[in-house]
């Protein structure tokens, strides 16, 4: 073991068809470390979202060990490994998945809420999310009055309402025009500037990834350095 963040050691996964396997990841390695900002790139069905739910233990490898913070993550009962993933690991999809029926501050706020964090507590961080994210001025308005960008930032802030220490990030622009989507990855980049949270973001933009400190490339299931 090491002072890393995250280590995967030795990664793969492989899915099996009626008639064949296919291996997705292949001994994937790597250190992330805290305050890193890091960008996969890869083609679409290059593994790359796989990578991230396994980064973020939504699922398991077939072969290899997850360390975060210390802890080996396959050797952890369910509900403890869920206890740390939902205290330090945030989540941003290329979906937002806000509820429309609520304003942006609650939806924001709704770890929060579910955590049984008192309401104004929970309230106050949202806020303060908003702000980090450009969207303060926006929290009293109803999700369904938000651009495009503005859900995207939104869900942005509800991941890093509880201060996470690995914010992950499915292909955060893949729905929005190259404007919108440079606001959202200006957004990221600055979590990981200010609060120094650590970053990684599966992405087919390569302006997005340029905004990123280390870049790397999912290709035939193995991971490279990219340039």
């Amino acid at each position: 073991m090491n002072d890393a963040l995250m280590e995967l050691r030795g990664v793969s996964k492989q899915f099996h068809g009626p008639s064949e396997r296919i291996d997705v990841l292949k001994n994937v390695s790597l250190d992330i470390r805290a305050g890193e900002s890091i960008a996969i790139l890869g083609s679409s069905g290059s593994g790359k979202t796989t990578l991230l739910h396994i980064m973020g233990t939504l699922d398991v490898p077939s072969a290899g060990d997850v360390f975060f913070l210390g802890h080996d993550m396959g050797t952890l009962q369910p509900a403890r490994a869920a206890k740390i993933r939902n205290r330090d690991i945030g989540f941003v999809f290329q979906f937002h998945h806000l509820l429309p029926e609520f304003t942006t501050l609650e939806n924001v706020a709704m770890p929060g809420f579910i955590g049984g964090m008192p309401q104004a507590r929970a309230r106050e961080l949202a806020h303060d999310a908003l702000a980090l994210v450009g969207l303060d001025e926006r929290a009293e308005h109803r999700v369904t009055t938000l651009s495009g960008g503005e859900r995207q930032r939104a869900a942005i802030a509800r991941a890093v309402l509880m201060r996470p220490k690995l914010l992950l990030a499915d292909e955060p622009t893949g729905n929005l025009d190259e404007h919108t989507g440079s606001l959202v990855g200006e957004a990221l980049s600055r979590l990981n500037a200010e609060l120094g949270m650590t970053l990684v973001v599966v992405t087919h933009n390569h302006n997005l990834a340029a905004l990123l400190g280390r870049r790397l490339e999912l290709h035939g299931g193995e991971l490279y350095a990219r340039a």
